[in-house]
Protein backbone atom coordinates (compact mmCIF):
# COMPACT_ATOMS: atom_id res chain seq x y z
CA UNK A 1 0.00 0.00 0.00
CA UNK A 2 1.20 3.32 -0.86
CA UNK A 3 0.19 6.52 0.99
CA UNK A 4 0.78 9.58 -1.16
CA UNK A 5 3.29 12.01 0.48
CA UNK A 6 2.88 15.82 -1.77
CA UNK A 7 6.41 17.41 -2.63
CA UNK A 8 7.35 20.36 -1.27
CA UNK A 9 6.46 22.58 -4.44
CA UNK A 10 2.96 21.20 -4.37
CA UNK A 11 1.78 23.08 -1.54
CA UNK A 12 2.25 20.67 0.97
CA UNK A 13 -0.59 18.55 3.22
CA UNK A 14 -4.50 20.42 2.73
CA UNK A 15 -5.45 22.15 6.21
CA UNK A 16 -7.22 20.36 8.77
CA UNK A 17 -9.48 21.54 11.35
CA UNK A 18 -8.23 24.93 12.60
CA UNK A 19 -6.52 24.82 15.48
CA UNK A 20 -8.53 25.41 18.78
CA UNK A 21 -8.12 28.39 20.87
CA UNK A 22 -5.10 28.64 23.09
CA UNK A 23 -6.04 28.73 26.99
CA UNK A 24 -4.86 31.89 28.66
CA UNK A 25 -4.70 30.07 32.05
CA UNK A 26 -1.35 29.97 32.06
CA UNK A 27 -0.84 34.17 31.57
CA UNK A 28 -3.48 34.44 34.00
CA UNK A 29 -1.51 32.23 36.56
CA UNK A 30 1.52 34.15 36.12
CA UNK A 31 -0.28 37.34 36.31
CA UNK A 32 -1.28 36.36 40.36
CA UNK A 33 1.78 34.76 41.46
CA UNK A 34 3.60 38.23 40.13
CA UNK A 35 1.09 40.23 41.75
CA UNK A 36 1.20 38.35 44.81
CA UNK A 37 5.21 38.16 45.22
CA UNK A 38 5.21 42.08 45.25
CA UNK A 39 2.73 42.71 46.76
CA UNK A 40 4.39 40.61 50.14
CA UNK A 41 7.04 42.67 51.46
CA UNK A 42 9.66 39.38 51.32
CA UNK A 43 9.95 39.55 48.08
CA UNK A 44 8.68 42.82 46.76
CA UNK A 45 11.89 44.42 45.69
CA UNK A 46 13.45 41.22 44.57
CA UNK A 47 14.44 40.21 40.78
CA UNK A 48 12.28 37.90 40.06
CA UNK A 49 10.63 36.47 36.59
CA UNK A 50 7.67 34.39 36.69
CA UNK A 51 6.77 31.77 33.85
CA UNK A 52 4.24 29.33 33.51
CA UNK A 53 3.69 26.84 31.34
CA UNK A 54 1.04 23.88 31.48
CA UNK A 55 0.22 25.35 34.90
CA UNK A 56 3.68 24.70 36.10
CA UNK A 57 5.00 28.15 37.63
CA UNK A 58 9.12 28.96 36.68
CA UNK A 59 10.58 30.90 39.06
CA UNK A 60 14.07 32.42 38.26
CA UNK A 61 16.23 35.66 38.75
CA UNK A 62 18.08 36.78 41.81
CA UNK A 63 17.06 37.07 45.40
CA UNK A 64 18.56 38.32 48.66
CA UNK A 65 18.95 35.45 50.99
CA UNK A 66 16.99 31.17 51.39
CA UNK A 67 14.37 32.96 53.35
CA UNK A 68 13.25 34.69 50.39
CA UNK A 69 13.68 31.71 48.01
CA UNK A 70 11.60 29.82 49.99
CA UNK A 71 8.33 32.44 50.47
CA UNK A 72 8.52 33.27 46.59
CA UNK A 73 7.99 29.31 46.39
CA UNK A 74 5.48 29.35 49.20
CA UNK A 75 3.70 32.11 46.92
CA UNK A 76 3.71 30.55 44.34
CA UNK A 77 1.87 27.45 45.60
CA UNK A 78 -0.60 29.23 47.65
CA UNK A 79 -1.76 30.51 44.34
CA UNK A 80 -5.22 28.36 42.93
CA UNK A 81 -4.76 26.57 39.84
CA UNK A 82 -0.62 25.94 40.37
CA UNK A 83 -0.35 22.30 39.78
CA UNK A 84 4.02 22.89 40.24
CA UNK A 85 6.40 25.17 41.09
CA UNK A 86 10.08 25.13 39.63
CA UNK A 87 12.08 27.61 42.02
CA UNK A 88 14.73 28.33 40.17
CA UNK A 89 16.00 31.71 42.04
CA UNK A 90 19.48 32.35 42.92
CA UNK A 91 21.22 34.30 45.69
CA UNK A 92 22.87 37.40 45.06
CA UNK A 93 26.07 37.00 45.64
CA UNK A 94 28.36 39.35 47.92
CA UNK A 95 28.98 42.50 46.75
CA UNK A 96 32.42 43.27 45.50
CA UNK A 97 33.92 46.41 47.02
CA UNK A 98 34.20 48.96 44.12
CA UNK A 99 37.51 50.32 43.22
Amino acid sequence: MLIPWPYPDEGGLPAGPPDPPPDDGDGRLAALVAQRLSSDWTTRRQQIVVTVQNRVVILAGIVAGPDTRRVAGEIAWDVQGVVDVCNALRLAGPRRPRR
